[in-house]
């Protein structure tokens, strides 16, 4: 059993075919967070801009 576990790992680690799939996650994964971080940005400050476009326009 014990070799069986030990050809298997390194059977494993010698396949390359799986690398390719986490680097797609990782690139995903980063591409929603900077996206995340950009649209919070650019909301408050369109916020801020609404808000004062509002309190400019006479009642």
């Amino acid at each position: 059993m014990k070799d069986y576990l030990l050809k298997t790992f390194i059977r494993l680690r010698h396949d390359d075919r799986g690398v390719t799939l986490v680097e797609y996650g990782i690139a995903l994964a980063l591409a929603v967070t900077f996206g995340v971080a950009a649209l919070t940005t650019l909301g408050g400050e369109i916020g801020g801009a609404m808000t004062a476009a509002g309190t400019a326009m006479p009642d």
